[in-house]
């Protein structure tokens, strides 16, 4: 069976992100693109109805084209033990409240069992910190944490 994977909005945004004179944003656009191409076969994906929300945003051109990226991947379902898991970790972390849909996208890898949730979002989702207390949390509810990280960590041989 292959491994699952969350994919977090962000690696979305930076799938269709325009050129950039930022080498580092740069370097981050060239590899989500190359994780796409090459490894992203390689996993089962899933994403959610927050993530369909918050792709559908912004420029409507551009918003289009992360939709249709996103055709055909199975939503995974937002339900109360999802909502709860967030909310504990609202509560019982340093995610601030701004973070409500972070922690949304959190639980719901969670509390479905996934193996790892793709991410750029580094100030609240793949934040050691966080990351830490997140884990403690799951635990006491009886979750494992998948392993949050971005492409670069997934990127293979």
């Amino acid at each position: 069976m292959r491994e699952t994977v969350y994919i977090e909005t962000s690696i979305l945004e930076y799938l269709t992100a325009r050129s950039t004179r930022d080498l580092i944003l740069a370097a981050n656009i060239e590899v989500t693109k190359a994780w796409w191409e090459f490894q992203r076969n390689t996993f089962t994906l899933y994403i959610s109805q927050v993530v369909l929300d918050e792709v559908g945003r912004g420029d409507a051109e551009i918003a289009l084209k992360r939709l249709e990226i996103l055709n055909g991947l199975p939503l995974m379902e937002l339900n109360q033990s999802v909502r709860n898991l967030a909310a504990q970790f609202l509560s019982r972390s340093n995610l601030p409240p701004k973070a409500a849909d972070d922690a949304v996208h959190i639980a719901a890898a969670t509390v479905h069992g996934l193996d790892y949730l793709l991410t750029w979002n580094c100030k609240h989702i793949a934040n050691a910190q966080i990351q830490r207390k997140l884990e403690e949390i799951s635990l006491d509810f009886g979750y494992r944490l998948p392993v949050i990280c971005t492409p670069y960590e997934l990127l293979g041989d």
